[in-house]
């Protein structure tokens, strides 16, 4: 069994212990959190909840600790501290920050004999891989991702940051003109603006100053500044009702040529359609945090990503089991 901690029990952390409770090679041994332990009430009989300050006590115990916060602010830091004591897997999805944040979590595991995983889910994560892929496949060509309709966690959670915002919900949304292009093979030069849209809805606080949340959102880098964004602000009555779920999905495309004239054209696409992004992202990352767990027992420490990772080590079968019924 692989036992397993998670750090947070927002709505990533909720999904990672449905998760597990799907896994029979999986156990839950304990969940981490900065509120007071008494308010975190878990589905998971006979597990208990305790403060994130007490997790190195726990080090014996667990052999992956799944970290489930936001990639804005806490992850930088919580991630690297959690691998000096846990082999640790997270979901940071800062795109441009990914190098950064893959040195200072190496640097802390391999001083701890630990093994970690970063940017794990499916963008990046599984899209990630979709993408190396294709491209080693189709060598003359381009690629192309679209995200949405959806809900953005991480730039939810980045928006919700912001003073004066209570709660917030940020849509990402295909540009459908443009993606009809790419699946039509027109291999078109198209800039990030000319991709997607964000909506956000926000509920403000009583007294805030709406107009500068709106410019502090449209202006914030890696998140929102290269987008034509839309900022809606809203009541928390409408919030709960009509912004509830967490849908989202989207799909990854290369296109590319073949043959020594170029005289066949090949269209790759992988596409995924989600009723709740943070349980899809959840399921991901258990089965990498099994990977995880593998590769520490075999001596392999250090910060790792998708890409290190062979697709049998996800599995709970065996290997005879996995060529029997998969190959």
């Amino acid at each position: 069994m692989t036992r397993i901690g998670i750090v947070g029990y927002g709505n990533l952390g909720k999904g990672v212990e449905a998760a597990i409770s799907k896994a029979n090679d999986m156990e839950l041994k304990a969940v981490f959190t900065r509120r007071n332990p008494d308010n975190v009430n878990i589905k998971t009989p006979n597990v208990n909840v305790y403060s994130l300050d007490d997790a190195a006590n726990y080090k014996n115990d667990i052999d992956v600790m799944i970290v489930c916060g936001g990639s804005a602010t806490d992850l930088p830091t919580m991630t690297p501290a959690i691998a000096k004591d846990f082999n640790v897997i997270d979901s940071f999805d800062t795109h441009a920050r990914i190098p950064e944040h893959f040195a200072n979590v190496d640097s802390a595991a391999k001083a701890a004999g630990k093994t970690a995983l970063i940017s794990c889910g499916w963008d990046p994560g599984m899209f990630s891989l979709n993408r190396l892929y294709a491209n080693s496949i189709l060598l003359d060509g381009k690629d192309y991702t679209f995200w949405g309709k959806g809900v953005s966690q991480g730039h939810s959670d980045a928006v919700r940051r912001i003073e004066g915002v209570v709660d917030a919900r940020q849509y990402t949304i295909p540009v459908d003109a443009a993606l009809e292009k790419v699946r039509n093979g027109e291999n078109p030069e198209l800039t990030t603006r000319e991709k997607h849209t964000r909506l956000v809805y926000v509920v403000a606080a009583e007294g805030a100053d709406k107009a500068k949340i709106e410019k502090e959102i449209v202006e914030m880098p890696n998140y929102f500044s290269d987008y034509d964004t839309t900022v809606n602000f809203i009541t928390k009555e409408e919030m709960d009702a009509n912004h509830a779920g967490l849908p989202h999905g989207g799909c990854v495309i290369r296109t590319g040529v073949t043959g020594f004239n170029n005289e066949n054209k090949h269209v790759i696409e992988y596409k995924l359609t989600l009723d709740s992004n943070p349980e899809f992202t959840a399921s991901v990352l258990v089965a990498y945090a099994r990977a995880v767990d593998r590769m520490n027992k075999k001596g392999d420490t250090g910060c790792k990503t998708v890409f290190d990772v062979a697709p049998a080590m996800l599995s709970p079968l065996s290997g005879e089991e996995i060529r029997a019924h998969m190959l």
